[in-house]
């Protein structure tokens, strides 16, 4: 069989990056004769992001058949507030630079090969599902194309469904603020509007998503971190519709080593020390992912909520973006004194603990923990599940809302916070200001940690299936091996 190469195009966020490289080594892991190629990019105000790369680019441990290429850094003129507007136009204007690293990069491989090395053939390009402006990419250097879709397949099937009805109903006031229900193949039970991403419901972002999905649709194939005992329905209702691409489910893949990338110095050692104090399953994890902050108000609910349960807790707390200082992303507070009361510190010092940036696979993984509070990124659902911890939903974002809508209602591995809540909006059943009370939080906090409760049983043997999904004969590992025929065969 002779060698191949496949070129990654990821989009710059921590969570696509890091599933990304997690893929391309399970892909040199499984073929010998494959090689991959990642390519690069920073963004002007993602200090982790950098960081992230410089590391990957410098290391050497990683294998020798996966390389990394930094694209040329430019200054972005148009930082749009939106983060969809943004990111698409972004990876639209890096398209010239990476066609110029690809030229680079294969006329050097020609070079190799013209004096008898057996140089690898570019089998294809695989690009993020917010990437796809470099499909054109592909169709110009007559190599097929593939996603990497870092969401699920429910959403997936979501996103292609938009390309067969009038997009602009999503984004109509009377529509999205109204109960009504939207009936998609992909998911069993019909799907409030409340819950859609925030993506369909606003015109320009619903624009780009469409066009998004419709590339999508253009590719040889759509590989997606999940697994067929998870999402069987949407998988099932993807794979008979026979208009879409060949779906490849190969997850769940995630990183199992922590990166600690705290801005205000809280130690991970610190922290699994004080988890390694606690008793089993005694600890609720509070984290919000690297987009995730509330208003002052809003923590002084959680605090009230938390106190109120008398639990131990983890709360990784962060600070909204300075608007300011043109920030765009949360940071740490250099002090939690600076939201929370010193009272409250006080009366919870010997049950809790408050930090910023979390290791969050480290804390997943302790016995201690016995329930998160999350707000449903499709990576930290996959880390949950992977070490059977139950989740109580709390969306803050993009298509959180759908994959909290999915896990409570569709598989019942998680319990509702609020499924619904929109940060800093009141277009839905919150209170006027867009708060979630502390009687609700703590409603839900209870749900989480009781003994009775079921989703806590759901999701011990969801974490079974998905271990298993991986190994010789599971689903995922049946599923890749098709994918890598389908590249090898090229």
């Amino acid at each position: 069989m002779k060698k191949a190469e496949l070129v990654f195009i990821p989009t710059p966020a921590m969570g696509h990056l890091v599933s990304t490289v997690e893929f391309a080594k399970l892909l040199v892991t499984r073929n010998h004769q494959l090689f991959i190629t990642i390519l690069l990019t920073k963004v002007p105000f993602d200090s982790k992001v950098e960081y992230y790369i410089d590391s990957l680019s410098a290391s050497s441990s990683i294998s020798q058949r996966i390389s990394f290429i930094v694209l040329p850094y430019q200054e972005h003129t148009s930082i749009d507030a939106n983060p969809l507007v943004f990111i698409t136009s972004f990876m639209e204007d890096k398209k010239p630079h990476v066609k110029n690293a690809l030229s680079n990069h294969f006329h050097h491989s020609k070079e190799a090969a013209a004096t008898g090395s057996d140089s690898p053939r570019l089998a294809g390009l695989v690009v993020d599902m917010f990437s796809t402006a470099m499909i054109d990419v592909a169709n110009e250097l007559g190599v097929p194309s593939y996603v990497y879709f870092t969401s699920g397949a429910g959403y997936l099937g979501l996103l292609f469904q938009l390309l067969s009805i009038d997009a602009t109903v999503l984004y109509k006031k009377d529509f999205s603020t109204s109960t009504t229900e939207l009936i998609s193949s992909s998911f069993e039970n019909p799907v409030p509007v409340s819950v859609l991403p925030d993506i369909f419901l606003e015109k320009v972002s619903a624009e780009i998503v469409v066009s998004h999905a419709r590339k999508i649709r253009e590719t040889k194939g759509v590989v997606v971190n999940t697994f067929m005992e998870l999402e069987s329905h949407a998988i099932h209702s993807l794979l008979l519709d026979g208009t879409y691409p060949s779906l490849y489910p190969i997850g769940p893949i995630i990183s199992l080593k922590s990166n600690n990338f705290s801005d205000a110095g809280y130690s991970r050692s610190d922290i699994l020390n004080w988890l390694d104090e606690q008793p089993p399953s005694s600890v609720l994890f509070l984290c919000f992912g690297s987009t995730g902050s509330f208003s002052e108000n809003q923590v002084e609910e959680i605090s009230t909520a938390l106190e109120n349960c008398g639990i131990r807790f983890l709360w990784s707390l962060r600070q909204p973006p300075l608007k300011e200082n043109k920030e765009f992303l949360p940071c740490d507070y250099e002090d939690p004194k600076q939201v929370l009361s010193q009272e409250f510190l006080d009366r919870t010092a010997r049950i809790g603990k408050i930090i910023g940036w979390a290791p969050q696979v480290d804390i997943l993984s302790h016995g201690a923990i016995g329930g998160f509070v999350s707000h449903c990124g499709w990576n930290s659902i996959l880390e949950s599940i992977w070490f059977g911890v139950p989740i109580a939903a709390w969306p803050v974002e993009a298509e959180q809302q759908l994959n909290a809508f999915q896990l409570v209602k569709e598989l019942g591995l998680a319990v509702e916070i609020k499924l619904d809540y929109r940060n800093n909006t009141s277009l839905y059943d919150q209170n006027e200001d867009g708060i979630v009370s502390a009687q609700q939080i703590e409603l839900g906090i209870k749900r989480l940690m009781g003994l009775d409760n079921e989703a806590r049983n759901k999701i011990k043997l969801m974490s079974e299936k998905c271990k298993k999904a991986l190994k010789d004969g599971g689903s995922s590992h049946s599923s890749l091996n098709n994918l890598i025929k389908a590249v090898m065969d090229v």
